[in-house]
């Protein structure tokens, strides 16, 4: 096995393990003896603490470290401006320095370095920034090219924000935001998630920090990072996390549920195993679907859910992100990505439907109905305190009237 078969994984200067491929591709992981013996942690849920190697042909590791990459457009974009193979291997390696979570993806010469350098982004280099959505790499010079590696279709672009300044990472430098931005047939989609997740927010849903911002008459979404945190000495540091497709063994083409992905029930199921609160955070997930329902998202797939691994050693569920109600976009299925009771359409879930859920959860039937309840009567009482909230900062915004409407209709229908 040669150099560029193989790939070093980190944990901040720890080495946790090894990554190789066979000659058709498959990833295999190996944990270092050291990262067991000396207080090391199981990276997944699927991935647990042991001398034996996760071959290549169980796929297991392969699915789990494939998580970590973009998919789509965003992909393709990122292999044709760095001319690589497109392959899970080849992009790990490009690209895996700072993805979501704390683990590094290092080639086997290269060891993290503590040289945190970043290269400023004024006003007019953030403009092109946002212009090109995020797409950096075919400017940028090779010997300072940042790793980053944020999964979904979507572009996006991390960054570090200090002090109210922009700046990008070089190398695999970690980052404190992700900046997402306007599409071509979806010009109000940062406007849309920021408006979506305060709504969330107001009714007592936890979620990621989100604000509004525009540069050139673009607007962008600027997302504080959940799995980062500042330390004392004002610098950033990574906590790990890992999306419940990871924690459930299921690969990124498989996060719908539609497409062979988890069920509602085994994410559930998971996190009730999972979570150091259990009774808070399944709480919160039953939320999360029933919002999803009155709020006309659409799109809360398994890769939409995670769970955090905080210092104190406690697992729980990570904020809520990716919050859009999609239903007031054209051209986008309005089919739940999960679905309730057997039914996915939005217009004909009944109470009938949150029992069946209720019981596939193991969970009370009066329980989870009062909860769609209340949760209706909460966002009928917010939406129009949410709508005052946004245009207060960001300004009047006549397309969240299709939010509004979406959200009262549905509300109404619930209750």
């Amino acid at each position: 096995m040669t150099d560029r078969d193989a790939l070093n994984v980190w944990f901040g200067d720890r080495l946790v393990g090894y990554l190789w491929r066979n000659p058709v591709g498959a990833i295999g992981f190996r944990y270092e003896p050291d990262w067991i013996n000396n207080n090391g942690f199981a990276i997944s849920l699927t991935l647990p603490l042991t001398i034996e190697d996760f071959s290549c042909d169980a796929s297991v590791a392969h699915r789990f470290f494939a998580n970590l990459l973009p998919e789509g457009g965003a992909r393709e974009h990122i292999v044709r401006d760095l001319k690589i193979p497109y392959t899970d291997f080849d992009l790990l390696r490009a690209i895996g320095g700072e993805c979501a979570g704390a683990l590094s993806i290092l080639p086997v010469e290269r060891n993290p370095s503590d040289d945190r350098s970043y290269r400023p982004l004024p006003g007019k280099e953030l403009a092109q920034l946002i212009a090109r959505r995020g797409q950096i790499y075919a400017a940028w010079p090779k010997d300072k090219r940042p790793r980053l590696s944020l999964a979904g279709a979507q572009d996006k672009c991390p960054v570090l924000i200090r002090d109210g300044h922009y700046f990008l990472p070089e190398g695999e430098a970690p980052t404190s935001h992700i900046l997402k931005f306007e599409l071509t047939d979806y010009h109000h989609l940062p406007a849309y998630e920021t408006f979506t997740s305060l709504l969330a927010r107001q009714i007592g849903l936890p979620v990621v920090d989100i604000e509004l911002h525009s540069i050139e008459k673009r607007f962008y979404a600027q997302i504080g990072r959940y799995d980062r945190v500042w330390d004392e000495h004002g610098e950033v540091q990574r906590l790990h996390q890992e999306d419940f497709c990871q924690a459930l063994g299921y690969g990124h083409e498989k996060k719908y549920q539609d497409s062979g992905g988890p069920t509602f029930a085994e994410c559930y199921q998971l996190l009730q195993g999972a979570s150091t609160d259990p009774a808070i955070d399944t709480q919160n997930l039953l939320r999360w679907q029933i919002f999803n329902l009155l709020a006309g998202n659409s799109d809360g797939h398994a890769k939409n859910l995670s769970i955090l691994y905080l210092p104190s050693g406690e697992i729980r569920l990570s904020p809520f992100y990716d919050l859009v109600c999609t239903r007031a976009i054209e051209r986008i299925d309005t089919h739940l990505a999960f679905d309730i009771g057997k039914q996915r359409d939005p217009g004909q879930i009944t109470t009938k439907h949150w029992a069946s859920l209720a019981g596939e959860c193991d969970v009370g039937s009066r329980f989870l109905i009062g909860l769609v309840e209340e949760t209706a009567t909460s966002l009928l009482e917010q939406i129009g305190q949410a709508k005052a909230l946004f245009e207060e900062q960001y300004g009047k915004y006549p397309s969240l009237q299709r939010i509004e409407r979406i959200v009262i209709q549905q509300c109404r229908r619930a209750t």
